[in-house]
């Protein structure tokens, strides 16, 4: 049949290019890394925020900042504040008070199968060895460097001011959110000998991935100063093969990401920052590097205009995006406060919609956001009601099937007549095997004649493609769904069913399915189909365990529609 040829062909052709994407990613050519070729403190320079000449001038007109960037090259020298709230445990190293490894204390890396464990002790073999540590966002490792800073930019004229190479001090060695609290502010404090003073305050709130960010300015010089405060996360680009990619082998996107009033969500990979660096100013937005599952982002007020920029630092090839306020002016005897937040975890979109506008788009949906977003609410609304994703999974299996009814009754009725007629286009096919076109003219009369149209099943499949990949890319990217278990041995919807059971238990749904419908006339075409269940349950081992039961469960139900269907015009046909 056309319909299930092209089908066929179609399937075929989307797990192709999926496979041809991973290849590329895994096995095509990589850019180089340029060598070294300057020194860690040229580095500490270029990674200053360059604001029409005044960042070149404050750092000309700033021995102080200088020999902070000595100290700060000087590992031994190096003094950090901890701070751990109920959710985070992180530094802040008073060179220029930057958050650095910053571990989600709720999400570790990686979670024991209870029932995996039970079965491999059971033939004989110890427990996997499971890396229980919490995921680290921010990290001060050369290898997987990842920092937050921000700090103030003089302008030409004006004393210098705090940067994130000047040394800051603080009252205490490490702050802890105590039971009872409810939030807890660090501050660190740096004066220059003419009176200028700088205090920068974070301030955590429990249960909050968003760190508040206070910059006060108190000038008790004799000069007014003028300047900006800039934001920045500074990165190495995440590995290829560092475990970004997402169960069936596609790719989370690891990179750059800007939100603006005209462009809106931008994305703005590492490729793209080395040739090219971002110049875009907008009211609010925000910028962050974003993987898999979580994301950083530097939120500036909504309410003011701010610039956003992007640098590669191509001795270390790190990589910069950040943003830098208005200028401001502090009067002599006078004092002004600048505010900024950093949001550091979880993708969870409730959350981030919170906290800034669009910023729940760093979950991404690929070009099916706009079916994923509505699937997403559903799927969190019936878990509210549940408390278990994988009865939120076949919640919205059964509502897919329920919105879809129509169609595919439609559908399944058509089927149904087309598998009654089927003796009869054997008859057809073989007193016509050698006139093809008088075939084809005897066969639309045929389905004319009963009333069958032989591409009725093609449109509800055809709308469960989108739905299918849609889904993929939700369970793939939502962070509620890594390591959430649904029942005995699945507890990790996110990743592969460990025994492969749900995949066969697909393959034997898809071939009892196959077994309701009619078989194509052209004997060829028949063989491959029968192919299909063995090929399609390969194909799912690799898929995420999620993924499978929906495919299980809305087969199930076609199933038992269809069985019901077939019977209705069987029992119709035989009164008749």
């Amino acid at each position: 049949m056309d319909n299930i040829r092209f089908l066929l062909i179609f399937s075929f052709g989307l797990l192709v290019f999926m496979l041809y994407q991973q290849w590329q990613i895994d096995y095509g050519p990589k850019p180089a890394v340029p060598a070294a070729v300057e020194s860690a403190a040229a580095t500490l320079k270029e990674d200053l925020p360059t604001v029409n000449g005044e960042a070149a001038s404050a750092a000309a007109n700033a021995p102080a900042q200088a020999s902070a960037a000595a100290v700060a090259s000087a590992p031994a020298a190096t003094k950090t504040v901890r701070i751990k709230t109920d959710v985070l445990a992180l530094e802040i190293d008073l060179v220029g008070g930057t958050i650095q490894n910053l571990d989600l204390l709720a999400y570790p890396v990686q979670q024991s199968n209870t029932i995996v464990d039970a079965a491999r002790r059971l033939i004989g073999f110890e427990a996997e060895t499971i890396d229980r540590s919490p995921v680290r966002l921010f990290n001060a490792a050369q290898d997987k460097y990842f920092i937050a800073q921000s700090g103030l930019i003089s302008s030409p004229g004006s004393a210098s001011a705090a940067n994130h190479l000047t040394v800051f001090t603080s009252a205490q060695d490490s702050y802890t959110l105590q039971d009872g609290q409810d939030s807890l502010t660090v501050p660190l404090t740096w004066t220059d000998s003419n009176g200028l003073t700088v205090t920068k305050a974070f301030t955590f709130t429990r249960g909050s991935y968003e760190i508040k960010l206070a910059q006060k300015i108190d000038n008790a010089s004799a000069q007014p100063w003028n300047g900006r405060q800039y934001s920045q996360l500074l990165r190495t680009p995440i590995k290829e093969n560092s475990g970004s990619a997402l169960a069936g082998g596609m790719r989370a996107y690891n990179g750059g990401v800007v939100y603006t009033e005209k462009e809106k969500y931008q994305k703005i990979d590492f490729d793209d920052m080395r040739e090219e660096v971002l110049d875009a100013s907008t009211k609010g937005g925000w910028a962050a590097f974003i993987q898999h599952y979580f994301a950083s982002a530097w939120v500036p007020p909504a309410e003011q205009d701010n610039h956003f920029y992007t640098k590669w630092l191509q001795q270390d090839d790190r990589y910069v995006i950040g943003s830098y306020s208005p200028a401001v002016t502090v009067p002599a005897n006078g004092s002004a406060n600048l505010t900024a937040s950093l949001y550091a975890g979880p993708k969870i979109q409730p959350v981030m919609e919170k906290v800034a506008k669009g910023l729940e788009l760093t979950v991404d949906y690929s070009v099916l956001t706009f079916i994923g977003k509505p699937i997403y609410s559903l799927l969190n609304w019936i878990h509210s009601f549940t408390h278990n994703w994988g009865l939120a999974i076949i919640g919205v299996t059964f509502c897919i099937k329920l919105l879809m009814f129509p169609l595919t009754q439609a559908s399944f009725r058509s089927m149904a007549k087309l598998r009654k007629v089927q003796p009869r286009l054997k008859e057809l096919q073989e007193r016509f095997a050698d006139d093809r076109m008088r075939l084809n003219q005897e066969m639309m009369a045929l389905y004319k004649k009963e009333q069958v149209n032989p591409l009725g099943g093609c449109l509800p499949l055809l709308l469960q493609i989108p739905v299918f990949m849609c889904l993929y890319w939700v369970l793939g990217e939502t962070v509620e769904f890594r390591q959430a278990p649904f029942a005995l041995w699945l507890q990790d919807l996110s990743v592969q069913d460990p025994f492969y059971i749900l995949p066969l238990i697909m393959g034997v749904t898809m071939k009892i399915q196959q077994g309701l419908n009619p078989a194509p006339v052209d004997p060829v075409q028949a063989k491959v189909i029968k192919l299909f269940p063995i090929v399609f349950t390969i194909f799912f081992l690799f898929f995420p365990a999620g993924l499978v039961l929906y495919w299980v469960v809305n087969n199930t139900l076609s199933i038992c529609q269809q069985m019901y269907i077939t019977k209705q015009i069987e029992k119709a046909g035989l009164a008749s």
